[in-house]
């Protein structure tokens, strides 16, 4: 029995070699595999014994060749294709280990060269490993050496069976061969996004792959209800960001909800350029505030909604300072009178003295989290599909405002409305923002009409809704909902515009005496 070791992660391969040895395999090795065999005393071929040429090429060209491939693709069980090896004088390899040149390390190093990334793809590696996956019946392929130990102790058990059984199961070889073909297909996928290049969203190519790596640290109990399994995958090739790569500085373990709404807190708090609070409840901000001083931000972003406060994620887009923690521990919960209680803490860091006031709440999760690159693609799934689309990120120096009230907004309103249409942004449509001094007063999210969202955000506003402005994802279809925000007290508002009735709900500003602000783009968040 012969094993072809030929592997850039050098893990476990001495040890595996070894015990293949120990078991009367012969063990052939390419270039630094078997320099480090060598070096360890096991006894190896190389791999110019085998195909009777050096490598050439700088190495690109080692394992290509009849007498590789050949021995791997030959079905054991047909008389003629054992034959035709015989006659060529070529032998079967019954065992692959072979990883990857590691062309997802070197695209995330900071200035790697396209030269650098073009000599990091692998050629013959994921040719032999997709030749032994698809000989699997016959040939065992290890990819990844902590499957090294396992198929050891199953081959020590099968010893002195039939070559075909071996002590591994047709089931475990044909799942050894899905992880071999997945590991090549994400490699695979890595390269091809790399070679696109550029800006992946404006071309939409005709065939898409995305290279997920499950979160090996985390095993999530469920997904979004306790029938439901869930789990968390990493993109690959990009360094660890946003949500998906939290580091977990306190409490207990994160769920499927738990990583959904922090996601919805962290992305609302860093689309924010001012130092900034929010406050999540169910992926939508009950609570949100943009000032200097974080403790500040902090309090009124708990003043919008303090009652659905209670059990929510915050996020601050700022490194947390004692003030600010110890302002979210000395919070208490008006409906109950019992102090504030918060599932998850998220922040691109914290300060000593912050964060030894927040771990004296047992049960929160502080997340670190780094601030996102700019991804390509947004995708929904959808049944038998994906949605794709650019994300929704268009910045403010492009937004083009059109009063179409006859009062021109005053400078502070102006600036409201700006804080109120970001913040509607992250807000489930149809969302509707009432906002005045950097601070969200109420929010109406996810309703099947508009103006049932005026409604919401005005009772949540209350008071507070008299002088401040209002901010909607999308045009006002019937003039009916900024006439509840005008009889509320809002004093301006802004909008898409584009609507048949758009100069109904004009005269209705004008008759109220708002300004009212066209944006000429939209927000939907569904």
């Amino acid at each position: 029995m012969r094993a072809l070791l030929a592997v850039y992660d050098k893990t476990g391969l001495v040890e595996f070699a070894r015990g293949l040895v120990d078991l009367g395999w012969e063990v052939i090795a390419t270039g630094n595999t078997e320099k480090a065999l060598r070096a360890a005393d096991v006894p190896v071929t190389s791999i110019e014994a085998v195909t009777g040429l050096p490598e050439m090429l700088d190495g690109r060209v080692k394992t290509l060749h009849p007498a590789v491939h050949a021995g791997l693709l030959a079905r054991r069980a047909d008389p003629d294709h054992m034959r035709q090896l015989a006659e060529h004088g070529l032998a079967a390899i019954d065992l692959v280990a072979n990883n990857l040149y590691p062309f997802e390390a070197t695209i995330t190093k900071p200035g790697v060269s396209l030269r650098d990334a073009i000599e990091n793809i692998d050629i013959g590696g994921p040719a032999m490993l997709r030749a032994a996956a698809k000989s699997y019946e016959d040939v065992i392929v290890l990819c990844d050496p902590a499957d090294y130990e396992s198929t050891l102790a199953a081959l020590r058990q099968g010893s002195g069976q039939a070559l075909r059984d071996g002590g591994l199961s047709q089931e475990a070889r044909r799942a050894m061969a899905a992880k071999a073909f997945q590991h090549v297909a994400l490699y695979d996928t890595l390269v091809a996004r790399y070679l696109r290049g550029g800006d992946e969203a404006a071309s939409f190519p005709d065939q898409l792959t995305i290279a997920l790596r499950k979160r090996p640290d985390l095993d999530l109990r469920y997904g979004e209800n306790p029938h439901q399994a869930g789990a968390l995958y990493l993109e690959a090739g990009r360094t660890e960001h946003g949500i998906a790569g939290f580091r977990q500085r306190h409490g207990i373990p994160m769920s499927f909800n738990n990583v959904l709404d922090a996601d919805a807190a962290w992305r609302t708090a860093i689309d924010f350029d001012q130092p900034t609070v929010v406050i999540v409840k169910h992926v939508n901000p009950c609570g949100l505030a943009c000032h200097e001083d974080l403790t500040v931000a902090y309090e009124r972003a708990l003043a919008g909604d303090p009652i659905s406060a209670f059990g929510g994620i915050v996020a601050c887009n700022r490194v947390i300072d004692a003030p600010l923690a110890r302002a979210m521990r000395d919070s208490v919960s008006p409906s109950s009178g019992q102090r504030m209680r918060y599932d998850i803490i998220v922040a691109p860091g914290y300060t000593d003295e912050a964060l030894a006031a927040l771990t004296r709440w047992r049960d929160v999760r502080i997340l670190e989290v780094s601030t996102d690159d700019a991804l390509p693609y947004d995708l929904r799934r959808v049944s038998g599909g994906f949605l794709v689309q650019s994300p929704d990120r268009k910045p403010d120096e492009t937004l083009v405002l059109k009063v179409v009230s006859k009062r021109e907004p005053t400078e502070e309103e102006l600036a409201d409305l700006r804080f109120a249409w970001r913040a509607c942004k992250h807000v489930k449509s149809n969302a509707i923002v009432l906002a005045k001094d950097n601070t969200l007063l109420g929010m109406g999210a996810g309703q099947p009409n508009r103006v049932t969202s005026v409604r919401l955000a005005v009772e949540r506003a209350g008071e507070r809704a008299r002088g401040s402005v209002l901010a909607s994802d999308a045009f006002f279809p019937f003039f009916d909902g900024l006439a509840a925000a005008a009889a509320a007290g809002v004093v301006a508002a802004i909008e898409p515009g584009g609507s048949v009735r758009d100069a109904e709900v004009i005269a209705l500003a004008d008759a109220a005496g708002m300004a009212l602000v066209f944006t000429g783009e939209r927000h939907f968040r569904h």
